[in-house]
C-alpha cells in the first residue's frame, strides 16, 4: 500500500509536536500566517469543521529546517501553516518566521 488515510485527533498532533516526533524539511517555506488566519482555525477547530488533511512521509534521509536528517520522525510535506499556528496559540511555542 502506498499511502493511508487515518484520522487523528488535535491532541495527538500536538503530541508528536511535543515530542519532535513531526519534523519540518528544509523545503518548506517560513510561517506566514497572520492572527487573524490563526484564530480563524481555532474557531473552525472548535465548531467541528474540518481543516483539511496534513501529510506526513517518513524518510530518513530528508535535510530538516535544523540542519539535521529526519530519521525516525514524520516529515510533515502539507500542513505546516496550520501545525505552526497551533503550535503556538496551544502549546505557546515560538514561531520562526521570515523575519
Amino acid at each position: 500500500m502506498r499511502y493511508s488515510v487515518t484520522p487523528h485527533p488535535i491532541e495527538t498532533l500536538l503530541t508528536w509536536v511535543k515530542s519532535g516526533e513531526i519534523a519540518i524539511p528544509e523545503i518548506q517555506r517560513p510561517f506566514v500566517w497572520d492572527a487573524t488566519k490563526v484564530r480563524n482555525l481555532l474557531d473552525s477547530l472548535y465548531r467541528g469543521y474540518p481543516v483539511g488533511y496534513l501529510i506526513t512521509w517518513r524518510n530518513p534521509t530528508v535535510k530538516l529546517k535544523d540542519g539535521t536528517l529526519s530519521a525516525g520522525k514524520r516529515i510533515l510535506i502539507d500542513g505546516q501553516q496550520r501545525i505552526t499556528a497551533l503550535m503556538a496559540a496551544l502549546l505557546g511555542r515560538k514561531v520562526i518566521t521570515k523575519d
